[in-house]
């Protein structure tokens, strides 16, 4: 699976971090839908679920 490219400014929210969905560290990255995730964390899952769409943009 190709890697992610959330270089769109939307996936950054500079004014706070929250706790990662998916491994509840502080992140400021946010998914598509607005859900705090860390790019990596979003990749990893993508690998394990390859038929999802949760992280792609």
């Amino acid at each position: 699976m190709p890697l992610l490219d959330w270089r769109d400014a939307r996936h950054f929210d500079a004014s706070r971090n929250l706790p990662c969905v998916l491994c509840g560290k502080p992140t400021p990255m946010r998914s598509h839908d607005r859900e705090p995730v860390h790019k990596v964390c979003a990749e990893d899952w993508c690998d394990q679920h390859p038929t999802s769409n949760r992280f792609h943009n």
